[in-house]
Formats: structure tokens, sequence, C-alpha cells
């Protein structure tokens, strides 16, 4: 079955696509890419079969200028649950070009955002470059753990220091 109960996907976090917003804002007059994490939509508290876009991830070492963006596959994160990718036009062009048609196969979805980056000024499209309807859903993320300890253990720990 893969690491999705379904491969359908049934929306964007808007945190998600917040962060994207901004980011290419804030990247403009260049262009902004990243890639598009897919979470089940079970372990976000949705009773639907499917993928949600929850997250965007930054890759390191992305390059970028006000026609192009790109990164090196190998610095891409190690991440199965990564389900589609997401750039600016900032030109606001909401339309794939010939080069980012060719890296569209890798994934589900693609989403381009054009300048002046609201909350209107974007578009999904699928693998063969098509249009899509990708809804906005307001949903939390899960919280992942960085740390595998508490603030209880760190005060534990400081008593038994303070007790040596």
């Amino acid at each position: 079955m893969g690491l999705f109960r379904s491969s359908e996907i049934l929306g964007i976090a808007e945190s998600a696509l917040e962060f994207a917003l901004a980011a290419s804002e804030e990247a403009h007059p260049n262009e902004y890419m990243g890639m598009l994490r897919g979470e089940d939509a079970s372990n976000l508290g949705l009773d639907r079969d499917g993928t949600v876009l929850s997250e965007v991830l930054v890759v390191p070492g992305t390059k970028s200028n006000p026609v192009s963006a790109e990164f090196k596959p190998i610095h891409a994160p190690n991440d199965l649950s990564a389900a589609g990718s997401i750039h600016s036009h900032p030109n606001g062009v909401l339309r794939p070009s010939t080069a980012d048609l060719g890296t569209f196969s890798r994934n589900h979805v693609h989403i381009i955002i054009g300048a002046p980056y609201g909350q209107e000024d974007w578009q999904a499209f699928d693998r063969d470059g098509e249009e899509i309807e990708l809804p906005v859903l307001d949903i939390d993320p899960p919280e992942e753990e960085f740390f595998d300890f508490t603030q209880e253990d760190i005060d534990r720990e400081l008593r038994e220091e303070d007790n040596r």
C-alpha cells in the first residue's frame, strides 16, 4: 500500500501555504523553492483516506535567481514523505515553464506561487502540468518531538546534581 493509505492529495495545510507565501515574498526578486511533505490524513485527525501536504521542506544549497531555482538532488532530504514541490515565479505567471514540466514527473503535486504572494496568488498542478484544485485545510500538523526529554527530565537531572 505504500507510505500513505491513499496517494490522493486531499489538500494543503494552511500553515504550510502561509510559510511558502512568506518565504517566496522574502526571496523576491529571486525564485523560492522547497519540497512538500505529505502526512497521512488519519494522523491529522481527518476521517478520510489520503494525504495532506503538511509542511514545506527547505533544501540546503538551493540556488536561485529571478528566473530559476535549483538544488542538487543529493541535497534533498532523504524523506519518504516528500509528496511534491513548491516554488515561486517572481514575474507572477502561474503557469509551469518548460523547465518546471521537466521536474514535475517526480512527485504527485506541484505548486507555483506568483508575485505579489497573496492568498490567491498560487496554483497547483499534477505531474503532467495540468491545473488541479487543491483545498487549503485548517489543520494543525502533528508536533514532532525534536528532543526525547521533557522539562521534567531536566529538572530531575538538576536536582540530582544538586544532591551530589
